[in-house]
């Protein structure tokens, strides 16, 4: 194939419905705190919130240590204070005073008015900085449709194998592990990867395999990189070289070829 019909047959994307929200997590993070959350429960609607939270607070004072999720916050950042100063969020649970102070200052105050339960509203606070591990999402959705690819195609294939675990290879790189590795009349050793978007990483990416592909090539073991994605559109000077020096350089369009490649060797 040209390198000109491998750049037009890039995918826009490989977002399939599940890629948007990992629900399972969401309901996790979610569960580990719903105690607590049923709890702070007490202080919706109240018209003295200062009182209601020293009540919940003589209580049961380790529920407000969850208030930070409640602003989409996960660990305990440090915040400019009013003095100038530079404090640690967790501070401001350490004491009923603190913690009104936070609720004031980051008006959650006025949402205690607004919401039913706090369970629901985390669970919708959960879903949003779920929106954060998209992008990790993406290399993983491609890892998997290879994966499903290779079994649909009945190949002898493993997954996520060391390089000290294949013998006779040293590659002296940041790789410690390959994606896939295939064993049929030559060993191939493969990489994959999807990019919606661009950037200096592309270009990185696409110079360190090709520099893999040059120190493993031999009779008997072959250096694969499976990728796709518009983002190469941005960088497509770089992946050019990469074509010209990688013999198996495929995407999702031009895949078949190596499967019929390797289904030959079986």
């Amino acid at each position: 194939m040209k390198f000109e019909n491998f750049l037009n047959s890039l995918k826009e994307s490989n977002e399939t419905l599940d890629f948007f929200v990992d629900f399972e997590k969401v309901k996790r993070n979610v569960s580990k705190i719903e105690i607590k959350l049923h709890q702070l429960n007490y202080l919706i609607g109240k018209k003295d919130l200062e009182k209601a939270v020293e009540e919940l607070w003589k209580e049961n004072s380790s529920a407000f240590s969850i208030l930070n999720i409640l602003i989409a916050v996960r660990d305990n950042r440090k915040v400019l204070l009013e003095n100038g100063e530079v404090g640690e969020l967790e501070n401001f649970f350490s004491s009923s005073i603190g913690v009104l102070k936070f609720l004031g200052e980051t008006e959650l105050s006025l949402i205690f008015q607004e919401v039913t339960n706090l369970v629901d509203f985390v669970f919708g606070v959960e879903v949003g900085l779920d929106t954060n591990a998209r992008k990790n999402r993406t290399g993983k959705n491609m890892h998997s449709k290879i994966a499903n690819i290779f079994r649909k195609e009945n190949l002898p294939f493993q997954e996520e194998v060391q390089i000290s675990e294949l013998p006779n290879i040293s590659l002296g790189l940041d790789e410690n592990k390959f994606d896939f590795v295939i064993e049929a009349k030559r060993t191939y050793l493969i990489e994959v990867n999807f990019y919606n978007s661009g950037g200096s990483k592309l270009n990185e990416v696409a110079r360190s395999y090709t520099e893999i592909a040059k120190k493993l090539n031999s009779e008997n073991i072959q250096f694969v990189w499976i990728t796709d994605g518009q983002g190469w559109k941005k960088a497509k000077n770089k992946l050019e070289e990469a074509y010209k020096n990688i013999p198996h350089l495929y995407n999702l369009h031009s895949l078949e070829t190596f499967l019929q490649k390797v289904k030959s060797e079986i």
